[in-house]
C-alpha cells in the first residue's frame, strides 16, 4: 500500500516533470530561428568535416597536422566562395542594371503583344498600373522598403552567424564530441561513435553532391544562354544555378525566368530556351541527380519525398532545402539503433 504521503510526492514529482517538459518545449519554440541557424551550422560543419580531417592526417613526415592549421581549409574554401562571388558580381550587377534600364520598353513590348492578339483592350502606363492596384499598397510602400531591408539585414547576419559558428563547430568537433559520449552508456558508445561517423559521411555527400549540381547547371545554363543570345544570362544563370539547392521547385523557377527573359526578344527564342532547359533537366533528373545525389547520400526517393514534404510544411524553402541531410541522419538512427537489435532477436 502506498502511503498517502508517498502518493503526494509522487504526483508533485510528475506535475513537476510535466510542466518541466512543457516549459522546455515552449523555451525551445520560442528559439526555433536561432535553433535552426545553429542546426544549419552543424550540418556545415559536417560537410566540411572530412576535408578538415584529411587536411589533419597529412601527409608530412612530421606526423600529424595540427587541427587549427587543418582548420584553414575552412577559411580557404569561404575564400575562394568570395572571389568567385567576387568575379561573377560585377557583370552581374550591369546586366541587372541594363535589366532594370529597359524594364519601361519592354513593359510596353509585352503590352503591345498582348493588344496585337486581342489579350488587352488598350495600353496601360505603369502610373495606371500603380493606380489600379490593390488598394492600401502605395501607403504600404515605405513598410514593404523597410521589411525589405530588415530581411536582407537579417540573412546577412545569419550568413555571418552560420559561418563563423561552424568554424569553431569545427575547431571543437573532438571536445563536444568526447563531452555528449560521456553520458552515453559505455557499451553503446562504439556504436554512437560509429553512427556520428556515417552521418557525418552522408552530410558530406549531400554537400558536395549540392555544390556539384548548382555549379554544373549553372555552367550549362550560362553557356546555353550565351550562346543563344539571351540577355542578361549571368543573371539567369546564377538564378538556374541558386535553384539547383531547392527541390522540385528551384529548376521550375530558373527555367521560367529564362523562358520569361527570352521572350522579351522573341517568342522563336524562348521556345528554344524553353526546350534547351526542359533537356537539361531531364539530363539533371535521370543522370546527374542518380548518380550524384541518391548514390552517395543513400536515401530512397521515397524517403526523399515524404522529407520534402515534412521539411516544406515545417519551414517552407529552407526546409526543404534541409530535408535531405536531416532524411539521412534520420536514415542513420534507425537503422543503427533501431533495425540491428531487432535482428538481434
Amino acid at each position: 500500500m502506498i502511503s498517502e504521503r508517498d502518493f503526494t510526492r509522487r504526483m508533485l514529482q510528475t506535475v513537476l516533470a510535466v510542466a518541466g517538459i512543457l516549459v522546455l518545449i515552449a523555451t525551445l519554440w520560442a528559439a526555433r530561428e536561432a535553433l535552426l541557424l545553429v542546426y544549419v551550422s552543424a550540418l556545415l560543419a559536417m560537410g566540411i568535416s572530412p576535408i578538415v580531417r584529411a587536411v589533419e592526417r597529412g601527409t608530412a613526415r612530421s606526423g600529424r597536422v595540427p587541427r587549427w592549421l587543418a582548420i584553414l581549409v575552412y577559411i580557404v574554401v569561404v575564400l575562394a566562395f568570395a572571389l568567385v562571388v567576387l568575379l561573377v558580381i560585377p557583370p552581374l550587377v550591369a546586366q541587372a542594371t541594363m535589366m532594370w534600364e529597359r524594364a519601361p520598353d519592354e513593359f510596353a513590348r509585352v503590352q503591345r503583344f498582348l493588344i496585337r492578339y486581342k489579350l488587352l483592350s488598350r495600353p496601360v502606363t505603369l502610373a495606371e498600373a500603380v493606380q489600379n492596384a490593390p488598394s492600401g499598397s502605395s501607403a504600404n510602400a515605405v513598410g514593404t522598403v523597410l521589411l525589405a531591408l530588415s530581411s536582407f539585414a537579417g540573412g546577412l547576419f545569419g550568413l555571418v552567424t552560420i559561418l563563423i559558428l561552424s568554424y569553431y563547430f569545427l575547431l571543437e568537433a573532438h571536445s563536444m564530441f568526447d563531452y555528449v559520449i560521456r553520458f552515453v552508456p559505455v557499451a553503446q558508445r562504439t556504436d554512437v561513435a560509429t553512427a556520428a561517423s556515417e552521418a557525418v559521411a552522408k552530410v558530406s555527400a549531400w554537400l558536395r553532391a549540392q555544390v556539384t549540381l548548382a555549379g554544373v547547371m549553372g555552367t550549362f545554363a550560362a553557356l546555353g544562354l550565351g550562346y543563344l543570345g539571351v540577355p542578361y544570362f549571368y543573371v539567369v544563370a546564377l538564378v538556374a544555378a541558386v535553384g539547383e539547392t531547392i527541390p522540385i521547385v528551384g529548376p521550375i523557377i530558373g527555367g521560367v525566368t529564362a523562358v520569361m527573359i527570352a521572350l522579351t526578344v522573341s517568342p522563336r527564342l524562348a521556345l528554344t530556351v524553353g526546350v534547351y532547359f526542359l533537356i537539361l533537366h531531364q539530363l539533371e533528373a535521370n543522370i546527374l541527380v542518380p548518380k550524384i545525389m541518391e548514390r552517395r547520400v543513400g536515401v530512397s526517393p521515397v524517403a526523399v519525398m515524404i522529407a520534402l514534404l515534412v521539411g516544406g510544411a515545417l519551414w517552407g524553402i529552407i526546409g526543404a532545402i534541409l530535408a535531405i541531410p536531416t532524411a539521412a541522419i534520420i536514415s542513420v538512427i534507425i537503422e543503427d539503433f533501431a533495425y540491428k537489435p531487432s535482428n538481434a532477436v
